[in-house]
């Protein structure tokens, strides 16, 4: 089969200006990535007829399949579905099914539906439309020359949905014959050169149809195996079998067996041992908690946190010794220690983590160099410490602080620290 090759162009000044964040095309390429479509360019483009056509004009003779997010609306510079209804020689029409779905969200929202809002139903009369079940702009697919060039809207979840429902079954449908299967291993304690090393024997016998692929982030390195083949349960008992190679050789620092998220980790240890786990963030300001809850399910193992930014509060709040704050100082192992114990015990619940750093310069304890953070995790027979320096600015430094310290709670919870 040959390989089927897609581009991903975002829409918007504001994505240019870096005003928002284009958080869609990383979610666009994975799911092509995952039907084993490769993602050749990914291109962003101003808000503006001359801007979408160079785009198109470039990337049609390019790529079998071309999709689009941005600039669907009903507001004047929302010019991207005039545009590609004359692009692709059409014209706009009403589409009645569009129109209804946006006068019933109109009616629900208790808001006046306006003259400008009919051209939410309005659609180039040579497309497919997609429907948008949670939002008012359907996306758009036109076929030309046997290439697929959809139109989504820019907003996220409009778009995840219209992705879902409408584009990925039928680009399975037209380009995926061969099976494509992924397999993850989440590694913990090594870097990738020392795992490559470690596993050297077992990658050289790998068959060309599987790929390894090494992929390093903050205290993690995933190896990602991928292969493709006519034949899926020949080729998932493959893949299974490389894993568990893999898995034997380097046991003591795997973390998980599949690609799901730090929380979602440490979510099912604790869930497993029937514990429960509290946090005291000073630097990480609630973030860990925020990744925590964002795993369904996860109030029957999180209790809850203590967000003593200033060090009155960590003293008044939570009980931090105002002897070690004064000598020590808010950022070191002793306050981090008692933060860990004591919120453990405010908190009723089996672990804690407790994190206090200085994520930038800046703030009551500036003496301390940027990007030093002390961590706790604690039980009520023990606990452990460690400092970390970090490198970056302060959200990365944040990010960054948030992840390592769930690694170091699981690592806890499964007694490898």
């Amino acid at each position: 089969m040959s390989t089927v090759k897609a581009t991903i162009i975002t829409i918007g000044d504001e994505l240019l200006i870096g005003q928002t964040i284009d958080t869609n095309s990383a979610w666009m390429a994975q799911r092509l990535n995952e039907l084993g479509i490769d993602i050749e360019r990914r291109v962003t483009v101003t808000d503006t007829k001359e801007g979408i056509k160079l785009a198109l004009d470039e990337e049609i003779p390019r790529a079998d399949i071309i999709l689009m997010t941005g600039g669907l609306g009903p507001t004047a510079d929302d010019i991207t579905k005039p545009f590609l209804s004359e692009y692709f020689g059409g014209e706009l029409v009403v589409d009645q099914q569009v129109l209804t779905h946006v006068k019933e969200l109109f009616a629900i929202r208790n808001r006046p539906f306006l003259e400008r809002n009919l051209k939410q139903a309005e659609v180039p009369n040579v497309c497919t439309v997609l429907f948008n079940k949670v939002g008012t702009a359907p996306g758009m697919l036109f076929e030309s020359n046997g290439k697929f060039i959809v139109s989504m809207p820019g907003v996220p979840f409009e778009m995840m949905d219209i992705m879902t429902t409408g584009v990925l079954p039928r680009l399975k449908e037209k380009y995926i014959s061969d099976a494509i299967v992924h397999q993850t291993i989440i590694t913990s304690g090594e870097g990738e050169s020392f795992i490559a090393e470690h596993i050297k024997d077992i990658e050289e016998q790998i068959p060309v149809h599987i790929k390894l692929a090494y992929l390093p982030s903050p205290g993690i390195v995933k190896l990602r195996l991928t292969g493709r083949g006519a034949n899926q349960e020949q080729l998932e008992k493959e893949i299974a079998g490389i894993q568990s190679q893999i898995k034997e050789r380097i046991d003591n620092i795997v973390v998980a067996e599949e690609d799901i998220p730090l929380q979602e980790i440490l979510g099912r240890a604790l869930k497993e041992k029937g514990a429960t786990v509290c946090f005291a963030e000073s630097c990480t300001g609630g973030y860990v908690s925020h990744l925590m809850t964002q795993v369904q399910g996860s109030s029957s193992y999180f209790n809850g946190a203590i967000v003593p930014y200033q060090s009155k509060l960590k003293h008044k709040v939570v009980g931090v010794d105002a002897t070690a704050l004064d000598e020590h100082s808010a950022i070191s192992e002793e306050v981090a220690i008692e933060l860990a114990n004591k919120t453990r015990v405010l908190m009723d619940c089996d672990y804690c983590l407790s994190l206090t750093g200085q994520l930038s310069y800046g703030g009551e304890d500036d003496h301390i160099e940027s990007g030093v953070v002390w961590m706790a995790v604690a039980d009520k027979d023990r606990v452990e410490t460690k400092r970390f320096k970090f490198h970056y600015d302060r959200w990365i430094n944040k990010e960054q602080a948030a992840q390592m310290g769930m690694l170091m709670m699981w690592k806890f919870v499964n007694n490898k620290l």
